[in-house]
């Protein structure tokens, strides 16, 4: 079974956030779930945006986020949505022993944290083919990037334009497409 850190979105460690979690716990696997907000929730991304940035965004991010794992071993699955995807990807990226990453709703392009992504490190990306974030902001072309440089790479598009469909404590809350990635994550974890 994998040993997993999930890194919330910029809403929050909300109760949609953890049941997910649970979920991939119910099947086994050890799922760590720091707060990089100090137990904060938002409304909105934008008010959640709005707190990461008197934080010192994306600084203050990347950091809470290397502290969450600092007495964790270091074969971790690196697991993040949205705003947590930035310390995912930053650790999976460049903390040794990583044994995968799970991106989802964005995606950075890899020379933010090195030149390439590490070509033998397994990938997931996931995010809505209509997403104003993931599809307008460019994501989805970071991702694109990102999988072709992984020998074990795949991108996930799901139909729909919401940003945190898999989040059920939200308005945006998407159950089929929780479902089929929630089924896609737990075949990765299982060769982790």
């Amino acid at each position: 079974m994998a040993e997993v850190v999930l890194f919330h979105h910029a809403q929050g460690l909300t109760p949609g956030v953890v049941e997910f979690a649970d979920a991939l716990r119910q099947a086994g696997h050890t799922v760590h779930t720091p707060d990089l907000f100090d137990g904060r929730t938002f409304g909105s991304i934008e008010d959640g945006m709005a707190y990461a940035t008197q934080l010192g965004f994306p600084g203050a991010v990347l950091e809470r986020g290397a502290a969450a794992v600092a007495d964790l071993p270091a074969d971790l699955v690196y697991a993040g949505f949205s705003l947590g995807v930035l310390p995912a990807q930053h650790l999976a990226q460049t903390r040794p022993g990583a044994r995968g990453a799970l991106l989802c709703y964005s995606c950075v392009p890899v020379t933010e944290f090195g030149p390439a992504w590490p070509a033998e490190l397994p990938v997931q990306v996931h995010g809505m083919d209509a997403d104003p974030f993931f599809v307008g902001e460019g994501d989805i072309d970071a991702a694109r990037e990102l999988v072709a440089q992984a020998k074990d790479g795949e991108l996930f598009l799901y139909p729909g334009d919401q940003h945190y469909f898999a989040d059920s404590s939200l308005p945006s809350y998407d159950p089929e497409a929780t479902a089929l990635l929630t089924e896609r994550v737990l075949g990765f974890l299982r060769t982790r």
